[in-house]
């Protein structure tokens, strides 16, 4: 039997699968382990949790964009602009790989804090872009409110591809032949997804009233190429790829070995 514990996200869930008696796994973005390094040396709680927990599989990619006003064509129109921001450290170091792309920097540009105010900023003319929208969700929202918009692809202006949502599970406790038997399923799952996305759709509304609108039908359909139909699949180089970008960008004291963070519970 499969319990899913609703969280307030990200940082519970991650410091939940070390400390909660009986969590196997849980899902995180996959910044937040790296985010966490930054402050594992002046905190033995975070160091517990880093050191404790391993990324075991990708659930799907990129999901994170920049998006802006529909008068801005290209990134280059983004200088001297206001661009809305919620995080701060990656996002900027995002947005700085996404200038710094087309010949721009942070400098160019005037970052405003909008506490994941995404959509409401941009469309009130509180800023004229937001880094960390979520492509399924935001411009949606827009179009409904009939408000047009404006992706950047981050996968396409410089940044190196990654994973956004992973499971992470405590290395001590894992039961690595029932998390294979998991993986498994969730493969199954995806392909009947992919391949049944209206039945789909149907079978995950139905978990809960506050999904039966038209922005969670549309960012399902959104959704749905991303999901990684691949994943036992462990790719160490992508992940290695992405950490020396955290580390080129000053957002992570050093690099860790792959195999320090992650785990392949399929490998015989």
């Amino acid at each position: 039997t499969l319990n899913v514990v609703e969280s307030a996200g990200s940082l519970e869930n991650f410091i939940g699968v070390r400390k909660r008696r009986n969590t196997q796994f849980g899902i995180v973005q996959s910044d937040v382990l790296e985010y966490l390094k930054t402050f594992e040396k002046g905190d033995a709680e975070v160091q517990d949790a880093v050191r404790g927990v391993k990324i075991m599989f990708p659930l799907y990619d990129e999901e994170v964009h920049v998006l802006a006003r529909a008068d801005i064509a290209g990134v280059r129109d983004l200088a001297g602009k206001k661009v809305g921001f919620s995080v701060g450290g990656v996002e900027e170091a995002v947005l700085g790989a996404i200038l710094t792309h087309h010949g721009l920097s942070l400098d160019d540009v005037e970052l405003v804090n909008i506490n994941w105010s995404l959509s409401p900023s941009l469309m009130s003319g509180q800023v004229d872009a937001v880094i960390g929208a979520f492509r399924n969700f935001e411009l949606n929202q827009m179009d409904i409110e009939g408000v047009d918009g404006t992706c950047f692809y981050v996968e396409e202006e410089g940044l190196p591809p990654y994973d956004e949502l992973i499971y992470v599970a405590n290395r001590d406790t894992m039961d690595k032949d029932m998390i294979a038997r998991f993986l498994a399923a969730t493969e199954k799952a995806t392909q009947y997804i992919v391949n049944h996305p209206e039945e789909s759709w149907e079978v995950f509304a139905a978990t809960s009233a506050d999904l039966q609108d038209e922005l969670n039908a549309r960012a399902w359909k959104d959704t749905l190429p991303r999901f990684a139909l691949r994943p036992t699949a462990m790719d160490a180089g992508r992940y290695a790829t992405f950490e020396t970008f955290l580390h080129d960008a000053g957002l992570i004291p050093d690099i860790s070995p792959v195999s320090t963070i992650a785990i392949d519970v399929t490998a015989r």
